[in-house]
Formats: structure tokens, C-alpha cells, sequence
């Protein structure tokens, strides 16, 4: 199953195929969608101040939102990555079958 990498090329999806979950870019994507997490939630701690903050100018609003926008973005990729790598209720009743019938027939 291709793995949605958290980074795109040219603004274009970028797409892993591998069955090692452990191989170097699996573990680099792992890692770099932490980070992205990480700073989302960095990015909406700073921007809660200033959006609760009435008078916060124009130029800071906007730079809060900005970067709140691209934040999104990246949690929504990583969520996206994530669901695309999780079995479907029919497939794990398909491959648990079938490993039944591999143990009974051995």
C-alpha cells in the first residue's frame, strides 16, 4: 500500500511504495510528520494570543492565520497518510481468513 509522504514535490503529491514500515524513508516520514504536528501546535498556542487579544494589529492577524493555513495543511496530510495505511474492517476479515486457512491446512 503507497504511503503519502508529508512533503510534496512542485506542489504535487508525493507517494512511498514499500512494505517496510522500519526502511530509512518510512522512518524519515515518521519523523518529519512529529515535527509538523509538533508545530502546529506550537503555531496555535502563539496565534491563540494574538486572536484573543482585541486590539492585535492587522499584520499579525493575518501572519497568525497564515501560518494556522499552513499548519492544516500539514495535519490534514498527515491524517490523510495515516488513514491511507489503515485497514479496512473487510480486509482485516479477509487476511485473518486466510490466515486461519494457511494454520488449518498446515
Amino acid at each position: 500500500m503507497p504511503r503519502l509522504l508529508p512533503w510534496t514535490t512542485d506542489g504535487k503529491r508525493c507517494l512511498l511504495s514499500t512494505d517496510d514500515a522500519g526502511g530509512y524513508l518510512s522512518r524519515l516520514a515518521d519523523e518529519m510528520e512529529a515535527e509538523q504536528l509538533a508545530m502546529g501546535e506550537d503555531v496555535l498556542r502563539e496565534a491563540r494570543k494574538v486572536l484573543d487579544a482585541p486590539l492585535s494589529p492587522y499584520a499579525e492577524v493575518r501572519y497568525a492565520g497564515l501560518r494556522l493555513a499552513e499548519c492544516l495543511r500539514d495535519a490534514l496530510r498527515v491524517a490523510e497518510s495515516r488513514g491511507m495505511r489503515l485497514q479496512h474492517p473487510s480486509e482485516e476479515a479477509a487476511e485473518s481468513t486466510a490466515q486461519g486457512a494457511d494454520e488449518a491446512s498446515a
